[in-house]
């Protein structure tokens, strides 16, 4: 009896990726992207990354597949799908709470999806002896978008940020670079036209040019990764916003087609993330914080950038009820506390 041939490589590759929770799968030659890094390079000699520095002191690795790793061959772009099931805006309307972002609501991606990504990469190198590979989320010098974008994930929106067809702008980005010469897909091919849903949607009005994004003038930045006072201009345009903006993501009008049902479980929101009360954020003191925000992504921000988070929020609330404990932070140890806590004060007497 002749034995039955075997599915692609390819094909069964993708099939392991879906038995480990990966909604989407793609491939790419290593060189699939060349404009990255000129791209890159002239957003950073434009100053639009801020304080993130390690964006400059990495770029000649982040520029290029190759340049990280010279002898990867092909990349396995994988999105894992954190669709919400309620309105990710559902907050705006409600001052006494605090809005974070729907990838901050569950577990923390990082753990989720690397791990996910080490599964798949084991099974390729027992399946193909010899070959080698290496994992990356989001924390190595890797330009995961544009990376999944030549892989036919999607494209790079307006916003930057990649849009699926079939996942809308809710996926986490993971890769894996690999030493095979692997069959890659059809890159995906922009379908924003001439939408600016993104653009019209950002609060701080972050995009100076469609596909361009100054992360200065940005809330997911200014909330997560800038460490010091937010720029007072800036400031009633994060209305109570305390842990990044989903703004420019739920404006997309492809979200529509996203199916919640590829969404997962690990994402689902938990209760005190979904809609925190801003009097408990401000509340919170270090141990408090560690505890809240245990196996989330919002714990590397640490309680002083949470808490001047929420003492913003408390002053663009309007709400007077605030000021016992805005009082109470304008002697804070973290001088960017005292600093928020003050100017919501003031917002608030006026």
């Amino acid at each position: 009896m002749v034995a039955e041939a075997l599915p692609p490589l390819e094909q069964r590759l993708e099939a392991v990726a879906r038995e480990h929770g990966f909604a989407a799968f793609g491939i790419a030659r290593a060189d699939a992207a060349p404009q990255t890094a000129a791209r890159l390079n002239q957003w950073l000699a434009e100053g639009r990354h801020g304080g993130m520095i390690w964006m400059e002191n990495r770029a000649e690795q982040r520029g290029s597949p190759q340049g990280l790793w010279p002898d990867v061959r092909s990349v396995i772009a994988l999105g894992m799908s954190y669709a919400p099931g309620l309105d990710p805006l559902a907050l705006a309307d409600r001052p006494d709470r605090g809005r974070i972002s729907v990838y901050a609501q569950g577990a923390d991606y990082h753990d989720i999806v690397k791990k996910a990504l080490k599964a798949v990469a084991r099974w390729l190198v027992a399946e193909v002896p010899g070959s080698d590979v290496k994992v990356f989320v989001d924390t190595a010098p890797v330009m995961e978008k544009p990376l999944s974008a030549a892989a036919g994930l999607g494209w790079q929106g307006k916003h930057s940020n990649l849009v699926s067809r079939d996942h809308g702008s809710w996926l986490f980005l993971g890769a894996i670079y690999t030493t095979l010469d692997l069959a890659p897909g059809d890159p995906g091919r922009d379908r924003c036209g001439s939408c600016s849903a993104c653009q019209d949607a950002c609060p701080t009005q972050a995009f100076p040019a469609p596909y361009r994004v100054d992360a200065r003038r940005c809330i997911s930045y200014l909330t997560i990764e800038h460490d010091g006072p937010i720029p007072l201009d800036l400031r009633r345009g994060i209305g109570n916003r305390v842990y990044g903006c989903d703004d420019c993501l739920a404006a997309c009008p492809w979200n529509k087609f996203a199916d919640r049902a590829h969404a997962h479980r690990a994402f689902l929101p938990r209760a005190e993330m979904a809609a925190p009360s801003l009097a408990d954020l401000l509340a919170l003191d270090d141990a408090e914080f560690r505890q809240v925000f245990a196996g989330s992504p919002i714990k590397r921000i640490g309680r002083g950038r949470m808490v001047r988070n929420a003492a913003i929020a408390a002053g663009n609330s309007g709400d007077a009820r605030f000021r016992a404990r805005l009082e109470a932070l304008t002697d804070d140890e973290t001088p960017m506390v005292a600093d928020a806590a003050r100017w919501a004060l003031g917002e608030l007497a006026s």
